[in-house]
């Protein structure tokens, strides 16, 4: 389910250091998008070689793909990065979406940027007319989790995976 990057807005909030800016990722972002890929990737101790991501760039910002991003900027400086997708269920005829990763450089944290990045999502959700918006995190990851606990709802949902041989 392709979401028109025309209907995806600029937003503009405050930080500590001045005003910043949230923006779809465009197909030029992509030098400033890798360091905070490569960290995200990092802080969940995984790797991908250079031509998965840029793939996985590549559909980021592929106007008819099946994943989307927001970058928030302070100034010129990429500063955060989110991820997502849409996806329909048994359960409804409406979609839900799937925030899929979201990153901050660390000089970034506690001004307000992952919560406006999940904003952005949130309202791309809207947007889709999204049942709702849902991620997952490591148990681990107690910092972000103070923070989605002010943005959503905890579910009692555990997550089980098989992951296949490549």
């Amino acid at each position: 389910m392709a979401v028109p990057v025309a209907t995806m807005g600029i937003a503009y909030f405050r930080m500590e250091s001045g005003s910043a800016m949230i923006r779809p990722l465009e197909p030029l972002d992509h030098a400033a998008w890798l360091p905070l890929w490569n960290g995200y990737l990092t802080f969940y101790e995984h790797t991908l070689d250079d031509a998965k991501s840029a793939r996985t760039f590549a559909r980021l910002v592929d106007p008819e793909g099946d994943i989307f991003g927001f970058a928030a900027f302070d100034g010129d400086a990429m500063v955060g990065i989110t991820h997502y997708l849409f996806h329909t269920t048994t359960w409804d005829d409406v979609p839900r979406c799937y925030l899929n990763d979201l990153f901050t450089l660390p000089t970034a944290r506690g001004k307000g940027v992952a919560r406006n990045l999940i904003e952005a999502v949130y309202d791309a959700a809207r947007k889709q007319d999204a049942e709702q918006v849902y991620w997952t995190t490591q148990e681990f990851n107690s910092t972000a989790r103070v923070l989605y606990d002010k943005v959503a709802a905890k579910t009692p949902f555990i997550k089980y995976a098989k992951v296949f041989d490549q």
